[in-house]
């Protein structure tokens, strides 16, 4: 049941931000473990799980068993609390996969259900929830998104050919798989490099997801983002942030472009950590980064990656090619950036790596 919860909660992935994705089942025992309600965190963050089972189950769900894959919260904001609302609909007992680590809940969802006399078990299937909400447990916990920097490549890591060619290395399956990653953040961001060479549109355009599209972010520190990109023309139906330096002003491209100003490193260009926790301001919890080498080398050096989704076609480029990463300052072993393989899929003749920053790293 708790597996079924997490399931569901998965829907909410890069549509429910700030919050985070929870998954809520409600199962009565003395019916032969029934299932009589299922809900999730809906669009924009409300309702929540808890109070979208209670609704299908009706009055099924006095006495149920529920299953939720994060504690139910017990402050009031867009919602009233969720703990209040299951005490209320009669559940006999709650199974709890994580506690919630926002301040204003931790520990007291728990606290007010055992209070009333509901019987509260912590910890199922607890690691896997807290994956499944890593970027919500980023931005409470270091005030910035969870990073996954998405990369195409030949097999020995190659993004281009030595003229720039780079349209497509990996197959048609592979794309639409990167169409669906970006469903599942809450903003993508690129480099002014590649929307000048590319004019990406940077959306989600799988049929049925395209509402799905993330926040479209455009590091640009010399404010080139030109009025007839892509990016531009289509920033009033999928927002589009620029990023500039501070100090600065911004020509006006475009009224729909919603233009922010972080500082400026030496040598380094717009600050990145200074980015995402601006990003985290403003609610993004999951963060797809899809840049070309030198932006994304940057995020790397910085040690801000916590993920890799690296897609690999089986073709070999050689030194002919452009690399993917630029200069790490890696002079021994030591210093290299350490990433653990945490699942891989055949996608046509290619095949997709998700490579997990190892903490000891």
């Amino acid at each position: 049941h708790m597996r079924s919860a997490l399931t569901l909660a998965r829907r909410g992935l890069g549509n429910v931000w700030p919050n985070p994705a929870v998954g809520c089942v409600l199962v009565r025992e003395d019916l032969n473990n029934r299932v009589v309600g299922r809900g999730w965190t809906q669009p924009g963050g409300s309702p929540h799980a808890e109070t979208e089972a209670l609704a299908r189950a009706g009055d099924l769900a006095r006495g149920a068993t529920a299953y939720v894959t994060l504690e139910p919260c017990s402050h009031i904001g867009r919602t009233d609390p969720c703990a209040d609302a299951l005490i209320e609909a009669g559940i006999s007992r709650t199974v709890v996969a994580a506690i919630d680590p926002d301040p204003r809940v931790s520990g007291r969802g728990i606290a007010r259900l055992r209070k009333a006399g509901i019987a509260t078990d912590v910890g199922l299937l607890g690691p896997e929830a807290k994956a499944l909400n890593s970027g919500f447990w980023r931005r409470q916990q270091s005030a910035r998104p969870i990073v996954t920097l998405k990369i195409a490549t030949t097999a020995d890591g190659f993004v281009a050919s030595r003229n720039g060619d780079s349209q497509w290395i990996t197959g048609s399956e592979a794309r639409q798989h990167s169409h669906f990653l970006r469903a599942q953040h809450d903003a993508i961001l690129t480099g002014i490099g590649t929307v000048e060479a590319d004019n990406p549109m940077l959306t989600c355009r799988l049929p049925g997801l395209s509402h799905l599209s993330p926040i479209r972010v455009v590091m640009d520190s010399k404010h080139r983002l030109g009025a007839e990109t892509s990016l531009a023309l289509s920033a009033d139906i999928v927002p589009v942030w620029r990023i500039g330096a501070e100090g600065t002003d911004f020509a006006v491209d475009s009224s729909a472009v919603v233009d922010l100003r972080v500082p400026n490193v030496p040598h380094e260009g717009l600050n990145l950590t200074a980015t995402l926790t601006l990003l985290s301001d403003h609610g993004v919890t999951r963060l797809l980064v899809e840049a070309g080498p030198k932006l994304s080398t940057s995020f790397l050096r910085q040690d801000l990656v916590d993920q890799l989704a690296w897609y690999r076609a089986p073709t070999v480029m050689g030194s002919d090619g452009l690399p993917v990463f630029g200069g790490l300052n890696v002079d021994g072993l030591a210093d290299m950036r350490g990433f653990a393989p945490s699942n891989t899929m055949e996608l046509g003749v290619d095949n997709l790596t998700i490579y997990t920053r190892r903490l000891e790293a």
